[in-house]
């Protein structure tokens, strides 16, 4: 790995712009609007958008695959572009795509790549990272004949075969089945534990609420939101109540109707509602007016997916 200290950025981004110049009548494409991120090394960071926000865009440039229109960006606190040679060997990517040789195999891959980054003979680790992806009894055939889940996993393996302080995961469990995704997760987080920095992109929100510390969310370009985790959640005005009745009625009661409240199934009641606005023990004084049987409570807390839409939902 790279010789940093532990209070260097794994990824400082300063003013990032990207125009794509369209040629013709039409207008230019911004992908990018002075996006501004910092990852603490050692994170386990998650960069979330919808399709089109900017994040293979952000990624691409990280990776030195595409050419930023202005701004910085510095990888362990080398420059992407000064430092060129550097902050490339500090990173390993994993992308969408599934860009494989098809008559390589899995071992053949890992080895050709540890080459290109100089890896010596000695320090290589093809069969440990290929064991870890579960891909130890398809070392030997040829990439054409693995499924589209082993070849992600394939993508993860080689991207590691230089042990990069950065390890940037575009969407790499997509295609993947739960188990084999288990084991993927189980491998990354013990990385993450031994001091690598992860970043991470995917549409399954649950993973991102399980696994990052810390969730950015890019929206038309921009960065509306980067902060831990929890305290993105927190932020999320919105919370459900469920109230299960002793006996099945006909309709709303008149006291929980200012809540708008749902009936469902006879004997559920279900509230949404704002707790900046609204306290608990207001809905509960409603629903003992009303004189209801309530045998059990239930609350949900929002996840990611809440936070996702309510800062996405605009513009």
């Amino acid at each position: 790995m790279t010789d940093i200290t532990s209070t260097t950025p794994a990824l400082r981004v300063r003013d990032l712009t990207k125009i794509y110049r369209i040629k013709g009548p039409a207008p230019d494409k911004t992908a990018l609007k002075s996006i501004n991120l910092e990852v603490k090394h050692g994170s386990f960071f998650g960069l979330l958008g919808p399709n089109g926000a900017g994040k293979s865009t952000l990624i691409n440039i990280i990776a030195g695959l595409v050419n930023k229109t202005s701004g910085e960006v510095q990888i362990c606190g080398f420059d992407t572009v000064k430092d060129m040679r550097a902050a490339r060997s500090a990173v390993g990517v994993v992308p969408q795509e599934l860009n494989l040789d098809a008559f390589f195999t899995p071992r053949e891959v890992m080895e050709f790549q540890a080459g290109l980054y100089g890896v010596p003979k000695s320090e290589r680790r093809t069969d440990e990272i290929l064991a870890a992806m579960g891909l130890s009894d398809k070392a030997d055939v040829y990439a054409r004949t693995l499924s589209g889940g082993m070849r992600r996993r394939l993508l993860v393996a080689k991207a590691m075969v230089h042990r990069p302080e950065v390890l940037i995961l575009d969407e790499p469990t997509a295609g993947v089945d739960i188990e084999l995704r288990q084991q993927l997760w189980n491998y990354v987080k013990k990385l993450n534990e031994e001091g690598t920095t992860i970043i991470l992109t995917t549409h399954y929100l649950e993973e991102a609420e399980e696994l990052c510390d810390t969730i950015a969310i890019i929206n038309h370009g921009e960065v509306v939101a980067c902060e831990p985790t929890e305290a993105l959640l927190g932020k999320i005005d919105i919370k459900n109540v469920c109230l299960l009745l002793g006996h099945d009625i006909t309709e709303v009661p008149e006291h929980l109707k200012q809540f708008n409240a749902t009936l469902s199934h006879g004997r559920r009641i279900n509230i949404s509602y704002h707790p900046s606005e609204t306290k608990m023990a207001k809905i509960l004084t409603a629903a003992a007016d009303d004189g209801l049987d309530i045998v059990d409570l239930t609350t949900e807390e929002p996840d990611l997916e809440d936070a996702f839409l309510q800062m996405t939902s605009s513009g």
